[in-house]
């Protein structure tokens, strides 16, 4: 499998986009500071994800995702509670 992901920094919010055929590793190495694209928004939380049978796939969405605001607009729009802290009370 090949998989999509989006991380949310949780020291700034900021969110990142990454696309791998072994998640739960690339994950480990964007918290341990491994890629410098994410090395200053540590420690970041696994927020979506998709799945691929296809590298190429998967490689095609994660440029979608990247390049092309309609499609994070959509995206953003399924995510807005996760995206979203929510208040405690």
């Amino acid at each position: 499998m090949y998989y999509v992901y989006v991380l949310k920094s949780q020291k700034h919010g900021h969110l990142y986009f990454g696309s791998s055929g072994d998640l739960t590793q690339r994950f480990k190495e964007h918290n341990r500071g491994k890629n410098i694209s994410t090395k200053s928004g540590i420690p970041w939380s696994l927020i979506y994800y998709e799945a691929y049978l296809s590298e190429d796939d998967s490689k095609a969405r994660e440029k979608q995702l990247k390049n092309y605001g309609s499609a994070f607009g959509f995206l953003k729009k399924r995510l807005k509670n996760s995206l979203t802290p929510k208040e405690r009370g």
